[in-house]
């Protein structure tokens, strides 16, 4: 069976973004039936700071929720936008991450703020780390603003976009399943030499 897994890049109470990625796992399962999506809310977890030992050595959350993603087949990314960028909890957590875990993988970003104002922030910088990573990120990403939410519920356009992001994973996902090899030159963060 296939495996999506969500990452909900935010540490405080689970709110819109919360919801709205709920919203994405539904509508990826709608897509393909069958499809199992695994929602990781990081406010949920205990992620040990990245301080160099191997994730089974801290004692807290930080090996299950390596495993989850390394068990993915395809990764979406969302965070509030902190200071022009994703947040720290999920840098975190990408600091835990083995490269084999996003490694050829599709990844697709989400990123949300009070306004259009940092609209590219989060993502620019996601789309570096993931480059890191040799991740084959989806060509363009989702910016939700308040604007995007009813009574705490993505709108109908939020909606029709984070299906489309959504559609676009599961479609590099079906690509990258299909070669043989990975796709493109080795991430310099996985050459031995």
């Amino acid at each position: 069976m296939a495996k999506l897994v969500v990452i909900v890049g935010a540490v405080t109470k689970p709110g819109r973004l919360n919801k709205a990625m709920t919203r994405m796992c539904e509508l990826a399962r709608e897509l393909e039936p069958g499809l199992e999506t695994d929602l990781i809310n990081l406010a949920d977890c205990k992620i040990a700071f990245a301080d160099g030992r191997a994730p089974e050595e801290y004692g807290d959350d930080t090996a299950a929720v390596v495993a989850r993603v390394r068990a993915a087949e395809a990764v979406i990314i969302a965070t509030p936008v902190y200071r022009a960028t994703f947040t720290g909890a999920l840098k975190n957590l990408l600091d835990q991450l083995p490269i084999e875990s996003l490694m050829g993988k599709p990844c697709g970003i989400v990123a949300m703020g009070a306004t259009a104002h940092h609209y590219l922030g989060a993502d620019w910088h996601l789309r570096d780390v993931l480059t890191w990573f040799g991740a084959l990120t989806a060509p363009s990403s989702i910016y939700l603003a308040s604007a995007d939410f009813a009574e705490g519920e993505p709108t109908e356009n939020a909606r029709r976009d984070l299906r489309a992001l959504a559609a676009a994973v599961l479609k590099l996902r079906a690509l990258a399943s299909d070669a043989k090899d990975y796709l493109g030159p080795m991430p310099l963060a996985a050459r031995k030499n």
